[in-house]
């Protein structure tokens, strides 16, 4: 219910407001299970691609959607849950992988549309990065399905990380690619090269798509990487603005200091010349 309320009220302001574009929507079946797997460029991802596509997608998403407590939270994990999203837990919980594994089996064997982001979490630059090997692939060999790759287009300037309310006169787009057929593969889904394999095949089509500049380590690695970046260039101005801080007290103490002796000497010039006086 919340899901058809959804399309039929956010996809007509998301259409009025942004004028999204969208290319090889007849990729899509009509009919049948199939994966989306797709860039992720912004949280307005979740809002774009499923409220302009005719069918229901359901993505996994991070469990912290579903569990942040506060009315944000709750208002956060009412939307997930009305259409349909599966929470996934990636904090590395033994069988929370397995677990997300088998919900996304499930919509196939439903015939349905399951979405994953390979990625496994927001860009947080707009480049694209390495998939990360296991969902994506093994579902798709465990169940046959062909996987659609997607292109999310400018969806970060729209919504940029961080940012609550999003940029309006920013038209984003979507690009469909063909589906990719691993079936010749299937059976192999415990083989840690094949799922590799199968995964950099659909990584490299979304970055044909895309146009994104790929970086070969995972998003969540260049994540802590530009992290710890900021911090040491914060430290690095906090450093130089105590050093400008303190050259400037010690250029004042220096320019008292020389104040102090030109009065000094002043005063004893001043003293000379009236004991000169004194003397004629």
């Amino acid at each position: 219910m919340f899901y058809r309320i959804m399309k039929m009220i956010v996809a007509p302001l998301l259409r009025i407001f942004f004028r999204p574009w969208m290319e090889g929507e007849e990729n899509i079946p009509d009919e049948g299970a199939a994966i989306i797997a797709s860039n992720h460029l912004s949280f307005s991802d979740s809002f774009f691609f499923p409220a302009l596509i005719k069918r229901r997608v359901t993505f996994i998403a991070k469990a912290e959607y579903f569990n942040t407590p506060g009315l944000k939270g709750k208002l956060t994990a009412a939307f997930f849950k009305g259409v349909g999203q599966l929470p996934v837990d990636r904090s590395g919980v033994r069988g929370a992988g397995e677990a997300a594994i088998r919900s996304a089996i499930a919509v196939i064997e439903r015939g349905e549309l399951f979405g994953v982001y390979p990625e496994g979490t927001r860009s947080p630059d707009g480049k694209l990065y390495r998939g990360k090997v296991g969902g994506l692939a093994r579902v798709a060999l465990q169940t046959g399905a062909p996987v659609i790759p997607v292109a999310m287009i400018d969806t970060e300037k729209v919504q940029p990380p961080g940012q609550v309310v999003p940029n309006f006169g920013i038209r984003p787009g979507i690009r469909i690619g063909r589906p990719l057929d691993f079936s010749r593969y299937q059976g192999m889904e415990n083989d840690r090269f094949i799922l590799r394999s199968v995964t950099d095949e659909v990584m490299y089509e979304i970055m044909r798509l895309s146009g994104q500049e790929y970086v070969d380590i995972y998003a969540t690695a260049a994540k802590r990487q530009i992290a710890d970046d900021k911090k040491r260039a914060d430290a690095e101005r906090r450093a130089e603005h105590k050093a400008e801080k303190a050259a400037q007290k010690e250029a004042e103490k220096a320019r008292q200091e020389a104040e102090k002796a030109a009065a000094d000497e002043s005063a004893g010039s001043a003293e000379d010349a009236g004991d000169g006086s004194a003397e004629q």
